[in-house]
């Protein structure tokens, strides 16, 4: 019986051991998630600065073109 109790104690620790190591590991991981997306973020924001005219421009010509089809609605 007590060579069980500590077999199941010797488990029960390995298992806490490794629960922290996985817990660490993931704590680093959602770090550079977190960086990673704030990276994309901002490249965007570039992206859409850069490309402001001609993204305004397509967007004013998709609305006029939908108001000009609607009338035939």
């Amino acid at each position: 019986m007590r060579k069980r109790t500590e077999y199941i104690k010797k488990k029960i620790s390995d298992g806490v051991r490794k629960t922290g190591a996985f817990l660490s590991r993931h704590r680093e991981v959602s770090g550079v998630t977190v960086i990673e997306m704030v990276l994309i973020l901002v490249i965007l924001i570039a992206l859409l600065l850069i490309f402001k005219n001609q993204l305004i421009s397509l967007i004013n010509t998709i609305f006029d073109k939908i108001t000009s089809e609607s009338a035939g609605i």
